[in-house]
Formats: C-alpha cells, sequence, structure tokens
C-alpha cells in the first residue's frame, strides 16, 4: 500500500482551509496513494468556544465532512480525516472531536472520538483545556479497510499506550495518530512517542500533523510542531514531513507486521498481575 499525510497548517476559518485540504488530497492521489491521513483539527483550529459555536457544524450537514468523502469517491482512495471539530447538540454545549475513516465509495467506514482530553499547563503563559470545550470519547475504535485492520486515536491519546495495546492485540496492524502537537511538547517528545507506540505493538504508525503558526480572528496565535510521521513496526521513521504543509509518501508492507511479530513476540507476552 503507498500512503500518504498530508500536513496542514489551519486557521480558524473552515471555508478558507477546505480548498487547501483538497488540494493535497489530489496531489497525493495522483502521486499513487491509496489511503490518504490528515491531521487533528482537519477544518480548523481555535480555541475560541464562541467563534466555534458560530462556525462549527453538526456531523449531518459538515460541509468538510461532505467534500472529502466526495473526493474520496471521486479518487477512489481511502481517506483518514485525522479529526474534525462539531457540533454534537450535547446539554452542556461542548464539541466532538472525531476521527473518520472513508472508504473509496466515499462511505464513512467508521468514526472515533477522541478519548483523552488536553488539558495541560504547558507553561506559565501556555494553558490548554481541551475538555473544557470537547466531550471525552468512550468508545475504542478497530476501523477495517482493504489495505488492513486501522486502530484509530487522536492526538493526546498518544501519551496512553494501553489504548494502542488494546488495539494491536484487537488486530490492528496499523494504528493512525492524527495530531496537532504543540511545539515545546512535540519537540521534546513527539517522535519518541509515535516510534514507541509502534515498537510496543508491533504495528505500522500513521502519524499526519499540524505545523506552523495557526491565524485566529482575535487572540493568540497557536504554534504546531509539524513532522508529520510514518514508523515501521520496528520503529524506523520512514518519513518525517518536516515543518511546512504539504504531503508525505511512504510505502507500506504489511508483511512486515507478521515478520516483526514472530520475531519479537511480546505482544502475545502480557500477563496478569496485581497492581500495587
Amino acid at each position: 500500500m503507498k500512503a500518504a499525510l498530508v500536513q496542514l497548517s489551519v486557521t480558524d476559518d473552515p471555508v478558507k482551509n477546505l480548498p487547501v485540504t483538497l488540494e493535497f488530497i489530489r496531489e497525493a492521489a495522483a502521486a499513487g496513494a491509496q489511503m490518504i491521513a490528515t491531521p487533528e483539527c482537519t477544518n480548523l483550529i481555535s480555541s475560541d468556544r464562541a467563534y466555534q459555536r458560530e462556525v462549527l457544524h453538526h456531523e449531518h450537514n459538515d460541509p468538510t465532512l461532505a467534500a472529502i468523502r466526495q473526493e474520496a469517491e471521486k479518487l477512489g482512495v481511502y481517506v483518514l480525516i485525522g479529526s474534525l471539530c462539531l457540533q454534537t447538540g450535547d446539554d452542556d454545549g461542548r464539541f466532538a472531536n472525531r476521527s473518520y475513516l472513508i472508504g473509496r465509495k466515499g462511505d464513512i467506514n467508521a468514526s472515533y472520538d477522541k478519548i483523552h482530553m488536553f488539558d495541560l499547563d504547558v507553561s506559565e503563559t501556555e494553558r490548554y483545556r481541551e475538555s473544557e470545550g470537547y466531550r471525552p470519547g468512550k468508545q475504542a475504535v478497530l476501523a477495517p479497510s482493504k489495505y488492513g485492520q486501522i486502530g484509530m486515536s487522536v492526538c493526546y491519546d498518544l501519551r496512553f499506550p494501553h489504548l494502542y495495546r488494546q488495539l494491536a492485540q484487537a488486530g490492528a496492524n496499523i494504528l493512525t495518530i492524527p495530531s496537532a502537537f504543540t511545539e515545546g511538547t512535540g519537540r521534546a517528545h513527539w517522535e519518541t512517542l509515535v516510534r514507541a507506540r509502534a515498537i510496543e505493538n508491533s504495528c505500522f504508525v500513521l502519524a499526519p500533523a499540524q505545523c506552523g503558526t495557526h491565524g485566529a480572528h482575535e487572540g493568540r496565535p497557536r504554534k504546531t510542531w509539524g513532522h508529520s510521521l510514518a514508523v515501521n513496526p520496528w520503529g524506523d521513521v520512514l518519513v518525517d514531513g518536516g515543518t511546512e504543509p504539504g504531503v508525505s509518501l511512504v510505502d507500506i508492507d504489511l508483511d512486515e507486521v507478521e515478520t516483526t511479530r514472530l520475531r519479537l513476540r511480546s505482544l502475545f507476552h502480557d500477563r496478569s498481575y496485581e497492581a500495587p
């Protein structure tokens, strides 16, 4: 399988972001990609909850989702939409951070709501409270495709290895980790954690990322790390997307998953024990 990682630097305007995303998807398909993955927050990055309520849509009428589904069908490719920020209709007004696997006929093969919320004080001036605006998901998702079983996750999930262990033991041979890692945490931990998830679970990892400085109509712009990564089951980095928007292509041989698991069988050596 030839896969493509689409690296974006979105603004807080979904209307302006969509044509850029579609053009990269077309570029990837023209280069032979059969599965194309976009990063977390493909439709926008914003911390202004009131503004988000104005511009976000529910799943059934979201323009970005509809357009990418149409493009996937037109091109005959799978598209892993890293995530979309969506209205939910929840009583508390919180949104969903939802990833989608779109099939070659434009159907929604699977969707996954991000489970772990990014609530963190990165520094004295950099504070994030994702759970204030987004409701956490409750269900891990294994998505079937022609090319393999895909264990879905989103960004901050990366720091919770038990999720990936369960996905791999349920049959995943590809793990997707679309992200919008902050610049500081990305520099410190991004590659190390992505490679660790591949090694621990003898899986391929596809981790498309947001990059650069994200324009906002008001407030402090957010900066993300970039460096979209594809990693093989042995932990080798196959491609690094650098710091600019664009498309990175990678060839994936899923036979490597079985070869690695026969060579190093730690995925099957878990033992039960009593917690301290």
